[in-house]
């Protein structure tokens, strides 16, 4: 897909670069493979504010995407490939030999006509699926599953894949686009290819009305806040703050660890790589340890 941008008429069209969506289906998607979706507008079953800024935003059905691949070893063929406003890959509309029809995420070089399987004794090209036992180290994969059956959870994002390194015992060794190196139980399946849509990360917004039409609200600093609405809020005159970077209700919001070890940690043999704090650079840890111990 190629990158589409604006003579600049006004001051947003200038920066503006969305993607071009010429080669994609133009009409509606396929009613009975779609579901209404209850916008929440960040608030939960009592109408407290639990997610900020969400609101608004245009409405949109959901499409159900087969993340299973059920139908085994029966030839489907690509009816269109079309866009999708609840993910940043392309979604493809297949009709199998028996009629029935499915959405899957589309790969990058899958086009209307092509014919596709999933199964046992599948080729292997761009679109089919097949548990990674039968997949050649090397190749790059996405939709792949964590546990036999339990549907795709790998690199399902626009642009995103995996590749298959090798093999170790019953698990397939996989290299994540992060960095990080894993085991995968090799009766896992996965399609072949890397995810359609690469060009989405050079997106640009172009102007903040576009970001209302994703409802997505406006973000508000905790120094221009009250002390009464946040941590940072207050103080005469222009301040910084006071305090290392919180959250509204006093987590630290700079390189404090939350997480809890999960049970796949045994299977992650290289971790993914880590990103670099300017902020603890700048400052040290000092004050982590201070918030960590002060709470005991």
């Amino acid at each position: 897909m190629a990158l589409k941008t604006f003579k600049p008429y006004t001051k947003s069209t200038r920066g503006t670069v969305v993607i071009d969506k010429s080669n994609l289906w133009k009409g509606a998607p396929y009613k009975p493979l779609t579901k209404g979706q209850n916008f929440t507008g960040g608030r939960n079953n009592n109408g407290r504010i639990t997610s900020r800024h969400i609101g608004g935003g245009s409405k949109h059905k959901y499409r159900v995407i087969d993340f299973y691949r059920k139908k085994k070893n029966i030839p489907a063929t690509v009816e269109r490939i079309e866009y999708d406003p609840n993910r940043t890959a392309h979604i493809a509309l297949i009709t199998y030999k028996d009629n029935e029809k499915a959405y899957i995420i589309s790969p990058q070089g899958l086009k209307q006509g092509d014919i596709i399987e999933s199964g046992k004794n599948v080729e292997i090209k761009v679109g089919n699926s097949l548990e990674l036992k039968d997949i050649p180290p090397g190749t790059s994969i996405h939709n792949v599953e964590l546990i036999p059956g339990n549907g795709a959870k790998l690199a399902r994002s626009a642009g995103s894949s995996v590749t298959l390194s090798g093999y170790d015992g019953d698990y397939a060794i996989l290299r994540l686009s992060s960095g990080e190196t894993r085991k995968v139980s090799s009766a896992c399946s996965a399609t072949i290819g890397t995810v359609s849509n690469p060009d989405q990360k050079n997106i640009k917004i172009g102007k903040a009305g576009r970001n209302r039409w994703r409802g997505k609200r406006p973000q508000t600093r905790g120094v221009a806040m009250n002390p009464v609405d946040h941590p940072h809020g207050g103080g005469e005159g222009k301040t910084s703050g006071g305090r290392s970077p919180v959250s509204p209700w006093g987590q630290s919001a700079k390189g404090l660890k939350t997480r809890r070890p999960k049970r796949s940690d045994k299977l992650i043999i290289t971790r993914r790589r880590k990103r670099k704090n300017w902020w603890l650079d700048r400052f040290g840890k000092a004050h982590l340890y201070t918030q960590v111990y002060s709470k005991r």
